[in-house]
C-alpha cells in the first residue's frame, strides 16, 4: 500500500503471502500472483532488494553484538579465574607460613 500498489493486496492476502514469503518472490512469482505490469514488478523487486539488504545488515549487526558479548564474557571469566588463583595462592602461602611457625 505504501508503494501505491494496493490493487494487489487482495491477491496477496488470498494466497496467504506473509513477510517471509514475500522476500522469496521473484518476477515470475509476482506475475503468477497477477502482477502483470512490469513497472509494478520492478517497484516490488527493488523494494524487496532494499528489504533484504536491511535484513542482512541487521543480521550482521546482531552477530557482531553477540561476538562482542561472548568476548566480554570470556574476559570476565578469565579475570575470575585469575582472582581465584591469586586467592588460592594467598591461602596456600598463609597456610605455609602458619606451618613454619
Amino acid at each position: 500500500m505504501s508503494l501505491n500498489l494496493e490493487q494487489y493486496v487482495s491477491e496477496f492476502s488470498a494466497q496467504n503471502i506473509n513477510g517471509e514469503q514475500l522476500l522469496q518472490l521473484d518476477g515470475s512469482k509476482l506475475k503468477a500472483l497477477g502482477m502483470t505490469s512490469s513497472q509494478d514488478r520492478a517497484i516490488i523487486k527493488r523494494k524487496l532488494k532494499e528489504m533484504k539488504a536491511s535484513l542482512e545488515k541487521a543480521r550482521k549487526a546482531q552477530e557482531k553484538m553477540e561476538k562482542q558479548r561472548e568476548k566480554l564474557r570470556k574476559k570476565e571469566q578469565e579475570q575470575l579465574q585469575r582472582r581465584s588463583k591469586k586467592t588460592d595462592k594467598c591461602s596456600s602461602d598463609a597456610t605455609e607460613g602458619t606451618n613454619e611457625q
